[in-house]
């Protein structure tokens, strides 16, 4: 799940699973009649069995959350629980015949506010006077999904309850997935009966919840004014940064990074920061969950920095250590044990250089 913040500051990422049982029983045949039909008819597929089938249900139910995010007009405020903290956003979407449009407000703290259309976002910052354009797309709330999510039901025990219970004065399904491993956290969700639109989603670690979001208030449909889809600041004037990104390989580079379990690359790219500088980042994805990993060479300007210790706010850890001459940083809503392992076992091996003779 994703709450609104800037694409850089590594949310991300807050995204994108049970399933239905039929099985499949054979009738014994005669060995000869088994035979000929071995001859005269060509060979069919192995029927999936009944966790196959349900897997595809429970992966279609998240599917409909994520596409009625991405296709629906809506309008609401919805709050963040983060530790201790709490922050309200109101959001704006729509879709018309440019594609998808969509305004995210912060109510609470310093005011921000993030304009996407298809994907390029820009996040507007007053305090800064800047607005920074970024040509990638990150969903966030009522987002879902990461990457690809067929293998979901892999890495998580999906279930959906026929009970229902209301959110923001509608009627939603509770829908809870439940972690296989430690790599990751699990997820309780509830989607609006009728649009399946995802309404609350629920951060779960071992002792319970850790963090939230929620609708306040929704619109839908013809309620929703596209007067909402205009920023109230003006920008005239302001700095305007286009966030620099070119991909990379960096197992070419000498990076040898290992996975946790079902997480898969998303993004690599390397990002010009402040004053030129150059920083590396790898995103990986279960489907759900994100980690952002963080390269940085060490430059002698630099202070001295706080490695190996992690800082956590609700469901957000963040990890660093030296490798080398390089600075790693991962961070994600995922168990801190998942980002030490991650980084401490994380490699450098500089290349072979080519010597042309």
């Amino acid at each position: 799940m994703t709450t609104g913040a800037c694409l850089t500051s590594g949310h991300g990422g807050h995204g994108d699973a049970g399933m239905r049982v039929a099985r499949h029983a054979s009738r014994m045949l005669a060995i000869a009649c088994a035979l000929a039909w071995v001859i005269t008819t060509p060979a069919r597929a192995a029927e999936p069995s009944s966790d196959e089938v349900a897997a595809q249900q429970a992966v279609a139910i998240l599917q409909q959350i994520q596409t009625a995010a991405r296709t629906l007009d809506y309008s609401g405020v919805y709050t963040y629980q983060q530790g201790q903290a709490m922050v309200s956003s109101r959001i704006v979407h729509m879709v018309d015949g440019t594609g998808e449009r969509e305004r995210i407000e912060l109510l609470d703290g310093e005011p921000r506010e993030y304009i996407r259309h298809n994907d390029e976002s820009r996040c507007l910052m007053p305090s800064k006077k800047v607005v920074l354009i970024e040509d990638r797309r990150g969903d966030r709330f009522p987002g879902l999904l990461l990457g690809d999510s067929s293998n979901l039901p892999k890495f998580y025990q999906i279930r959906t309850g026929g009970s229902h219970y209301r959110v923001a004065g509608r009627e939603c399904q509770f829908i809870e997935l439940v972690p296989r491993d430690d790599a990751r956290y699990g997820y309780r969700l509830c989607a609006d009966t009728e649009t399946h639109l995802l309404l609350k989603a629920q951060v779960v670690g071992s002792h319970g919840m850790i963090d939230q979001i929620a609708f306040n208030a929704l619109s839908l449909g013809k309620q929703v004014s596209p007067e909402g889809l205009e920023s109230s600041l003006k920008t005239d004037g302001w700095k305007v940064v286009q966030s620099a990104m070119t991909p990379i390989d960096l197992s070419k580079k000498g990076w040898r990074i290992p996975y946790p379990p079902g997480y898969q690359p998303v993004v690599q790219a390397v990002r010009t920061m402040k004053h030129g500088r150059q920083v590396s980042q790898l995103v990986l994805a279960d489907g759900l969950a994100a980690v952002s990993i963080f390269i940085e060479p060490m430059g002698a300007e630099k202070g001295p920095r706080n490695g190996n210790e992690v800082a956590s706010t609700g469901a957000m850890n963040i990890f660093s250590t030296r490798v080398g001459d390089h600075w790693l940083t991962a961070l994600g809503e995922v168990p801190a044990q998942t980002l030490r392992e991650l980084v401490e076992r994380t490699e450098y091996v500089p290349p072979t250089q080519t010597l042309n003779n």
